[in-house]
Protein backbone atom coordinates (compact mmCIF):
# COMPACT_ATOMS: atom_id res chain seq x y z
CA UNK A 1 0.00 0.00 0.00
CA UNK A 2 1.41 3.57 -1.11
CA UNK A 3 0.04 5.04 2.04
CA UNK A 4 1.77 3.86 5.51
CA UNK A 5 -0.41 5.73 8.52
CA UNK A 6 -1.40 9.00 10.11
CA UNK A 7 1.16 11.70 9.93
CA UNK A 8 -0.49 14.05 12.32
CA UNK A 9 -3.77 15.85 13.44
CA UNK A 10 -4.27 19.29 14.01
CA UNK A 11 -7.53 19.37 16.54
CA UNK A 12 -9.79 22.81 16.85
CA UNK A 13 -11.14 23.44 20.50
CA UNK A 14 -12.28 26.33 22.07
CA UNK A 15 -10.67 26.11 25.36
CA UNK A 16 -6.76 25.95 23.78
CA UNK A 17 -5.51 25.85 27.52
CA UNK A 18 -6.73 23.38 29.45
CA UNK A 19 -6.36 21.01 26.17
CA UNK A 20 -2.73 21.59 26.06
CA UNK A 21 -2.47 20.88 29.75
CA UNK A 22 -4.69 17.79 29.61
CA UNK A 23 -2.14 16.26 26.25
CA UNK A 24 0.42 16.67 28.53
CA UNK A 25 -0.96 15.28 31.45
CA UNK A 26 -1.30 12.24 28.87
CA UNK A 27 2.05 11.96 28.32
CA UNK A 28 2.22 13.66 25.01
CA UNK A 29 5.63 15.71 24.82
CA UNK A 30 4.75 19.39 24.42
CA UNK A 31 7.03 21.27 21.95
CA UNK A 32 5.32 24.60 22.21
CA UNK A 33 2.43 26.40 20.85
CA UNK A 34 0.15 23.08 21.32
CA UNK A 35 2.60 21.42 19.08
CA UNK A 36 2.98 17.68 20.83
CA UNK A 37 5.05 14.81 19.61
CA UNK A 38 5.07 10.92 20.31
CA UNK A 39 8.28 8.90 21.17
CA UNK A 40 8.62 7.08 17.71
CA UNK A 41 6.20 9.29 15.40
CA UNK A 42 7.32 12.83 16.01
CA UNK A 43 5.12 15.85 15.91
CA UNK A 44 1.26 14.18 15.77
CA UNK A 45 -0.94 16.68 17.41
CA UNK A 46 -1.31 20.62 16.99
CA UNK A 47 -3.84 21.71 19.10
CA UNK A 48 -5.69 25.04 17.98
CA UNK A 49 -8.42 27.46 18.08
CA UNK A 50 -12.12 26.88 17.12
CA UNK A 51 -15.27 27.42 18.47
CA UNK A 52 -16.30 24.21 18.56
CA UNK A 53 -14.08 20.76 18.84
CA UNK A 54 -13.18 19.62 15.16
CA UNK A 55 -10.75 17.96 13.15
CA UNK A 56 -9.60 20.98 11.75
CA UNK A 57 -6.69 19.24 9.61
CA UNK A 58 -5.53 15.29 9.25
CA UNK A 59 -1.80 14.40 7.64
CA UNK A 60 -1.47 11.01 5.85
CA UNK A 61 1.66 9.45 5.25
CA UNK A 62 2.77 7.85 1.77
CA UNK A 63 6.24 6.71 0.77
CA UNK A 64 7.03 8.62 -2.58
CA UNK A 65 6.34 11.56 -5.01
CA UNK A 66 4.56 8.84 -7.23
CA UNK A 67 1.91 7.90 -4.44
CA UNK A 68 1.67 12.06 -4.57
CA UNK A 69 0.88 11.92 -8.24
CA UNK A 70 -1.79 8.88 -8.43
CA UNK A 71 -3.47 10.88 -4.82
CA UNK A 72 -3.59 14.22 -6.94
CA UNK A 73 -5.05 12.88 -10.10
CA UNK A 74 -7.88 10.88 -8.23
CA UNK A 75 -8.63 13.86 -6.32
CA UNK A 76 -8.73 16.25 -9.67
CA UNK A 77 -11.32 13.68 -11.08
CA UNK A 78 -13.48 13.92 -8.15
CA UNK A 79 -13.39 17.76 -8.68
CA UNK A 80 -11.66 18.89 -5.55
CA UNK A 81 -9.23 21.12 -6.48
CA UNK A 82 -6.05 19.63 -5.00
CA UNK A 83 -3.00 21.64 -4.37
CA UNK A 84 0.19 19.67 -4.45
CA UNK A 85 3.93 20.43 -4.88
CA UNK A 86 5.59 16.87 -5.61
CA UNK A 87 5.90 15.55 -2.28
CA UNK A 88 2.33 16.63 -0.92
CA UNK A 89 -1.01 17.28 -2.01
CA UNK A 90 -3.99 19.03 -0.27
CA UNK A 91 -7.55 19.15 -0.21
CA UNK A 92 -10.69 19.51 1.97
CA UNK A 93 -13.07 16.97 2.56
CA UNK A 94 -16.26 18.45 1.40
CA UNK A 95 -18.89 17.75 3.91
CA UNK A 96 -16.69 17.66 7.38
CA UNK A 97 -14.77 20.92 5.97
CA UNK A 98 -11.15 19.58 7.15
CA UNK A 99 -8.51 19.92 5.27
CA UNK A 100 -6.55 16.33 4.57
CA UNK A 101 -2.94 16.70 3.03
CA UNK A 102 -0.87 13.53 2.19
CA UNK A 103 3.00 13.80 2.64
CA UNK A 104 5.67 11.70 1.53
CA UNK A 105 7.32 10.36 5.20
CA UNK A 106 9.39 8.21 6.55
CA UNK A 107 7.56 4.95 7.80
CA UNK A 108 7.72 5.02 11.70
CA UNK A 109 9.38 2.10 13.12
CA UNK A 110 8.97 1.26 17.25
CA UNK A 111 12.71 1.29 18.87
CA UNK A 112 13.32 -0.14 20.51
CA UNK A 113 11.04 -2.80 19.71
CA UNK A 114 8.66 -3.56 22.23
CA UNK A 115 8.51 -7.38 23.31
CA UNK A 116 4.89 -9.02 23.38
CA UNK A 117 3.22 -8.88 26.93
CA UNK A 118 2.88 -12.31 28.26
CA UNK A 119 -1.10 -13.35 28.93
CA UNK A 120 -2.67 -16.17 31.23
CA UNK A 121 -4.33 -18.74 29.03
CA UNK A 122 -6.15 -21.82 29.20
CA UNK A 123 -3.95 -23.89 31.69
CA UNK A 124 -1.51 -21.60 30.94
CA UNK A 125 0.06 -19.10 33.63
CA UNK A 126 2.49 -16.41 32.64
CA UNK A 127 2.12 -13.48 34.90
CA UNK A 128 2.13 -14.84 38.20
CA UNK A 129 0.80 -11.97 40.97
CA UNK A 130 -0.23 -8.62 40.47
CA UNK A 131 -1.26 -6.99 37.36
CA UNK A 132 2.23 -5.17 36.20
CA UNK A 133 0.64 -1.35 36.07
CA UNK A 134 0.76 -1.28 39.82
CA UNK A 135 4.34 -0.85 39.93
CA UNK A 136 4.80 0.73 36.82
CA UNK A 137 5.74 4.35 38.21
CA UNK A 138 7.15 6.17 34.78
CA UNK A 139 4.74 7.78 33.17
CA UNK A 140 3.15 5.97 30.14
CA UNK A 141 4.54 7.85 26.49
CA UNK A 142 2.51 7.36 23.65
CA UNK A 143 3.92 5.32 20.78
CA UNK A 144 2.09 6.91 17.87
CA UNK A 145 -0.90 8.28 16.33
CA UNK A 146 -3.81 5.32 16.21
CA UNK A 147 -6.95 6.40 14.71
CA UNK A 148 -9.52 9.49 14.22
CA UNK A 149 -12.78 8.83 14.34
CA UNK A 150 -15.15 11.78 12.74
CA UNK A 151 -18.61 12.25 12.76
CA UNK A 152 -20.45 13.18 9.18
CA UNK A 153 -23.48 14.18 8.19
CA UNK A 154 -22.82 12.30 4.73
CA UNK A 155 -21.15 9.02 5.25
CA UNK A 156 -21.09 7.77 1.89
CA UNK A 157 -19.40 11.21 0.69
CA UNK A 158 -16.76 11.52 3.31
CA UNK A 159 -16.03 7.96 3.05
CA UNK A 160 -15.82 7.98 -1.01
CA UNK A 161 -13.52 10.47 -0.37
CA UNK A 162 -10.80 8.47 1.71
CA UNK A 163 -11.33 5.82 -0.46
CA UNK A 164 -11.87 7.21 -3.71
CA UNK A 165 -9.15 9.77 -3.52
CA UNK A 166 -6.67 9.02 -1.35
CA UNK A 167 -6.90 5.15 -1.61
CA UNK A 168 -7.92 4.00 1.82
CA UNK A 169 -9.10 0.65 1.91
CA UNK A 170 -12.58 -0.49 3.58
CA UNK A 171 -11.74 -2.54 6.69
CA UNK A 172 -15.27 -2.92 8.19
CA UNK A 173 -18.78 -1.01 6.63
CA UNK A 174 -21.85 -0.88 9.28
CA UNK A 175 -24.42 0.23 6.20
CA UNK A 176 -25.74 3.91 7.09
CA UNK A 177 -23.97 3.82 10.46
CA UNK A 178 -19.96 3.66 9.64
CA UNK A 179 -16.86 3.01 7.43
CA UNK A 180 -13.99 1.35 9.38
CA UNK A 181 -11.11 3.16 6.72
CA UNK A 182 -7.29 2.05 6.80
CA UNK A 183 -4.68 3.75 5.32
CA UNK A 184 -2.43 1.11 6.52
CA UNK A 185 -1.32 -2.41 7.90
CA UNK A 186 -3.84 -1.84 10.88
CA UNK A 187 -7.25 -2.35 11.12
CA UNK A 188 -8.59 1.18 10.72
CA UNK A 189 -7.08 4.38 10.76
CA UNK A 190 -10.04 6.92 10.09
CA UNK A 191 -13.84 5.73 11.17
CA UNK A 192 -16.22 7.88 9.52
CA UNK A 193 -19.73 7.62 11.55
CA UNK A 194 -22.91 8.94 10.43
CA UNK A 195 -23.60 11.69 12.64
CA UNK A 196 -26.36 14.99 12.85
CA UNK A 197 -23.72 17.20 13.21
CA UNK A 198 -19.82 17.18 11.63
CA UNK A 199 -17.43 17.01 14.57
CA UNK A 200 -15.00 14.61 15.95
CA UNK A 201 -15.28 11.79 17.97
CA UNK A 202 -11.56 10.99 19.41
CA UNK A 203 -8.40 10.19 18.62
CA UNK A 204 -6.16 6.90 19.70
CA UNK A 205 -2.91 6.68 20.45
CA UNK A 206 -0.69 3.37 20.70
CA UNK A 207 1.18 2.36 23.54
CA UNK A 208 3.67 -0.30 24.68
CA UNK A 209 0.86 -2.73 25.92
CA UNK A 210 -2.73 -3.21 27.78
CA UNK A 211 -0.93 -2.55 31.44
CA UNK A 212 0.01 0.92 29.90
CA UNK A 213 -3.83 1.36 29.74
CA UNK A 214 -5.22 3.61 32.44
CA UNK A 215 -2.70 4.15 34.34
Amino acid sequence: MALHGLGKVTVGVPNVDDTISYYTDFGLAHRGAGVFATVNGGEQLEIVHAPTRRLVELTVAADDPDDIAAITARLDRLGLAPEHDGTSVRTVEPVTGTIVRVAVRPRIVIDPAVPATLYNGPGRIDRWGRAPFLTRTDPVRPRKLGHAVIGSTDLETTMKFFTDGLGFKVSDYMGDKAAFLRCSVEHHNVLVMAAPVNFMHHTSWQVDDIDEVGR
